[in-house]
């Protein structure tokens, strides 16, 4: 599976190291992801999400129901 959160979409960044002497080489900012089990109770069943930090708190807010519907409705989740 690809560094792609479930909920939010973050994903992989590139940018540039940039040194003391100015000069650029290429890197990567990854999100922080977390491959986290929730329970869905209108199921009742587990589910295994990788989340990023943000899309936990997301689903704490929200709730898990809400944010697996966002997402689905913006192909985040399948």
């Amino acid at each position: 599976m690809a560094r792609v959160c479930q909920i939010t979409g973050k994903k992989v960044l590139s940018g540039n190291n940039v040194s003391h002497s100015n000069r650029k080489t290429k890197r990567k900012f990854y999100p922080n992801l977390q491959t986290k089990k929730f329970f869905l109770e209108e199921d009742n069943k587990w589910i295994t999400l990788k989340v990023s930090a943000a899309g936990i708190r997301n689903i704490n807010k929200k709730g898990l129901k809400a944010c697996l519907e966002e997402a689905k409705a913006k192909g985040y989740y399948s």
